[in-house]
């Protein structure tokens, strides 16, 4: 059969067009019947280190997405050499199955923050929303001076946790849920996931780690940096063999 045939003749170009899709559809959708997940494992001596935000961090994720964060950085390292150079080991499903939504993004106006976590201070992270010319001179990023104005607000934090656990993140209510934390996660994790203990994790962790050089008040700073630091953080890739995440694929 010709070309010109196939183009020339309505009927011959729906039926093999619909072959074509049909074929392509099948090799994506069969091989997900016969692995037990996408989702990769990543434990460590047993114990998962991809956990949900402690309170303080997920108040500065609502931050994030309050000033509209996403919309200028992904947090999604593709799978190529440019971005593996760039940016790190590419983004594993795991580390954002905790997300509600994910921040994976869709364009890149800044750069990718995915592995951001722990690459600079606190201290350069509070300069540079403040005022971004001040670090990065080419930026383009606008200032963010009132997270270091205003408090933070957190009375409701017990609720906002109530409400990911409906969806699924293995935030704690009872004592059942308390242990089944601590052998999922390990004790230093879970009894920031307490739900009981919200407001009191909150603060610890502000008053302890002082992300905004302020001792005095609990800002948005502190949650936003509290955050940002944290970000691809959870994975130690130097645990695991070359190639063990990919057979998740």
């Amino acid at each position: 059969m010709k070309h010109e045939t196939i183009e020339t003749n309505a009927g011959w170009l729906i039926v093999l067009v619909f072959i074509v899709i049909s074929i392509g559809g099948l090799a994506e959708i069969v091989p997900l019947y016969f692995i037990d997940s996408t989702v990769e494992e990543v434990k460590v001596d047993g114990v998962e280190t991809v956990r949900p935000y402690t309170p303080l961090e997920l108040r500065g994720r609502d931050l994030y997405q309050r000033e509209g964060c996403y919309v200028c950085h992904s947090q999604m390292i593709r799978p190529f050499r440019d971005e593996a150079v760039r940016y790190g080991h590419y983004s594993l499903a795991a580390e954002s199955k905790f997300d509600h939504p994910f921040q994976w993004g869709s364009k890149r106006t800044g750069p990718d923050l995915a592995r951001v976590g722990k690459k600079y201070s606190n201290q350069w992270h509070v300069q540079h929303l403040i005022e971004p010319k001040s670090v990065v001179r080419e930026s383009i990023m606008p200032n963010y001076p009132w997270f270091m104005e205003n408090k933070l607000e957190y009375k409701d934090i017990a609720g906002r946790l109530k409400a990911l656990k409906m969806v699924g993140v293995p935030y704690s209510e009872t004592k059942q849920e308390y242990e089944d934390n601590v052998k999922r996660f390990g004790k230093d994790v879970a009894k920031f996931l307490d739900i009981n203990q919200a407001e009191k994790n909150l603060i610890s962790q502000a008053l302890a780690n002082n992300y905004d050089g302020n001792k005095d008040d609990i800002t948005e700073m502190d949650a936003i940096v509290a955050y940002l630091q944290v970000l691809g953080t959870m994975v130690d890739f130097s645990k695991f063999d070359d190639g063990h995440f990919a057979t998740f694929r």
